[in-house]
């Protein structure tokens, strides 16, 4: 699904993170879960609906979460 994604796209868009930054956390600041995802680049920590599916009550869907790339990313 990543592959689907330029890596300048907005995840989280309140705080204006994108997979870049979520990739690069992970592999240059030891980001291992979504808590230390959150205490980083604290995507996920306004109106918290790119966290995960479940959690994504917006009127217009994400194409893409926070858990989804930290998980691809994580386990390549």
């Amino acid at each position: 699904m990543l592959k689907d994604f330029e890596l300048d796209y907005e995840v989280c868009n309140c705080l204006k993170v994108s997979i870049n930054d979520i990739k690069n956390s992970i592999e240059n600041k030891n980001v291992k879960s979504l808590r230390d995802l959150q205490e980083v680049t604290k995507a996920g920590t306004e109106c918290r609906h790119c966290i995960f599916p479940e959690g994504d009550f917006g009127k217009i869907k994400k194409k893409i979460y926070c858990k989804t790339v930290l998980n691809e990313v994580l386990n390549g």
